[in-house]
């Protein structure tokens, strides 16, 4: 396994663990990542938002950005927040469905 591919595991464990304070589901679960690239020790996640005003927003990223950071490897974490495609719940994965009462 190549080591970008190793961090990228690495760093999809570790999204797990971010949550937006309103939903009881992890962002990556949440279908809100929608890219991860590693380049020279830079992570570059492409993300979204449940709602283009959510009032979280800061406060997750800020969460990827420092949790991400803190993966040996990882230099630093360039966290884009991006509105295209529009997130729906079909992003969603099974398991967030069920939690979330959709299946």
């Amino acid at each position: 396994m190549s080591k970008e591919l190793e961090l990228e595991e690495k760093i999809v464990k570790m999204l797990r663990t971010v949550f937006d304070p309103e939903i009881p589901v992890n962002v990556y679960d949440l279908g809100l990542i929608y890219k991860i690239e590693m380049e020279n020790g830079v992570a570059h996640i492409d993300m979204t938002l449940t709602a283009p005003n959510c009032p979280a927003a800061d406060f997750i990223i800020d969460d990827i950005r420092s949790k991400v950071e803190s993966i040996e490897g990882i230099e630093h974490a360039d966290v884009q927040l991006v509105f295209e495609p529009e997130w729906s719940q079909d992003m969603m994965s099974e398991e967030a469905k069920l939690d979330l009462g959709f299946l």
